[in-house]
């Protein structure tokens, strides 16, 4: 058993001063109180949250941060320029990038992520030798990292409401939702850190009569599953001229929605498509930094809570890798969308960040600080100029990235004083980065 000392820390009520957390073989054994630190206790200075998941990520747009920044453009023109990243990937360049990828969540307080996964086979759709290399590579950058994974093995068939797929876009299909079931039976991937999961990349990438298939094997297996939704006003538009219905409506025909099932983006939804997602239990992931940097817009986040969306978050495309800034954009949006302030409390922002996103994924064990969950925690520097004067309970509506200084996941230090322990992730994105861009 190894006993931590918290100068503060985050409990399911909330933020409490001198806080003891038991922890033996990667989980919580007990939590108690005690204004000094215990004799042989590891003293963590500041405020000691639940580690963060990231439910949103595809790995290799981090190569795009910073590409082209300030032309003009859409969300369409953008997926140019990634197509051209993805047509670059082999399953080494893949992990060197998500190596690097995954430091960076970890450095940012985030101890799993879940990870979007569609550039399955090589050039022209040839399968590699070992159909599932690419997801493979992940999860090893993930193990090496020190994080846990659920890798979200998408399904991506069309290049739109009938239309074939075409260029880069041909790595992505297995032809058909048997063959990418197919495919998933021959994966290796097993351990206590890595979880398999499913996603529909879209309505729009997999033709309607595939979904069931998709769905089946998802809660056959017990496995979440992911899509994308409504991102983008054209997809609707597009569903709508193809079946007379919204992309929500769709899927609540084929019987996709309900509580293991996590639409991400959800941006551009009409109230009834609010009412379903919220009736069905249906949870959201929002990528608010995402959704600006691709000018996609602002979902209803407030009304998708209150409709019964449990609501969790993501960094999608990695402009940004910063939990905090993902729930305080969250926030802030809202305000500026309806000219109101406090949509949700910082306890309500943090919840986001830790519990529901590791619901997510299906680690439901996980983002607490309770005896029986996993020990995860995050330490937050409460000297840093940035919190100075900011009471702990306020922390999760202000605090930033580079205030956290210490990261542990099922116990097992990661991150140390900022740093990881084992990659310098500066570098190491660097050379992928470069790798891939040339």
């Amino acid at each position: 058993m190894t006993t931590y000392w918290c100068e503060w820390a985050w409990l399911p009520e909330g933020a409490r001063p001198g806080v003891v957390v038991e922890v033996t073989d990667g989980r919580i054994t007990g939590v108690g109180a005690a204004q000094r630190p215990p004799e042989h206790a590891q003293r963590l200075a500041g405020l000691t949250l639940p580690g963060m998941a990231n439910a949103h990520s595809h790995a290799f747009h981090r190569a795009l941060r910073g590409w082209n920044t300030g032309a003009r453009g859409t969300f369409w023109t953008w997926r140019e320029q990634m197509y051209q990243v993805a047509a670059a990937l082999d399953p080494d360049r893949y992990y060197q990038l998500a190596l690097g990828v995954y430091a960076e969540m970890a450095a940012a307080g985030i101890t799993c992520v879940g990870e979007f996964h569609y550039v399955h086979h090589d050039t022209g759709g040839a399968r590699y030798a070992d159909p599932n290399v690419m997801g493979h590579a992940l999860a090893q950058a993930a193990q090496d990292v020190g994080i846990r994974l659920t890798l979200l093995d998408t399904c991506y068939l069309a290049g739109g409401f009938g239309r074939p797929l075409h260029g880069v876009q041909l790595r992505f299909s297995d032809g058909d939702a048997a063959g990418w079931a197919d495919r998933l039976s021959e994966s290796t991937l097993d351990g206590s850190r890595v979880r398999l999961g499913a996603a529909l990349h879209s309505v729009r990438a997999v033709p309607a009569e595939q979904i069931p298939e998709v769905t089946a094997w998802a809660r056959k297996t017990e496995a979440p599953l992911h899509l994308h939704l409504s991102e983008q006003r054209a997809e609707n538009e597009a569903c709508l001229a193809a079946h007379g219905r919204t992309p929500t409506q769709l899927l609540e025909s084929h019987g996709v929605l309900g509580c293991d099932v996590t639409a991400v983006h959800a941006t551009h939804l009409a109230a009834a498509d609010v009412a379903l997602l919220g009736g069905s239990g249906t949870g959201v992931c929002l990528c608010p930094t995402t959704e600006a940097d691709l000018a996609d817009g602002i979902g209803p986040a407030a009304a998708l809570r209150v409709a019964g969306s449990p609501l969790s978050v993501g960094s999608d495309g990695h402009s940004v890798i910063d939990p905090f800034a993902e729930v305080q954009a969250v926030e802030s949006y809202q305000r500026l969308d309806s000219e109101t302030r406090g949509h949700f409390t910082a306890g309500d922002l943090l919840e986001a960040a830790t519990a529901a996103g590791h619901r997510a994924l299906g680690w439901t064990d996980a983002g607490r600080l309770d005896t029986g969950a996993r020990a995860d925690f995050v330490t937050v520097d409460l000297g840093s100029p940035r919190l100075a004067g900011v009471a702990p309970q306020a922390v999760p509506a202000v605090a930033r990235a580079d205030d956290v200084r210490e990261v542990f996941v099922d116990g097992r230090r990661i991150v140390h004083d900022g740093a990881h322990e084992s990659i310098d992730v500066a570098r190491q994105l660097h050379d992928a980065i470069t790798a891939l861009r040339g």
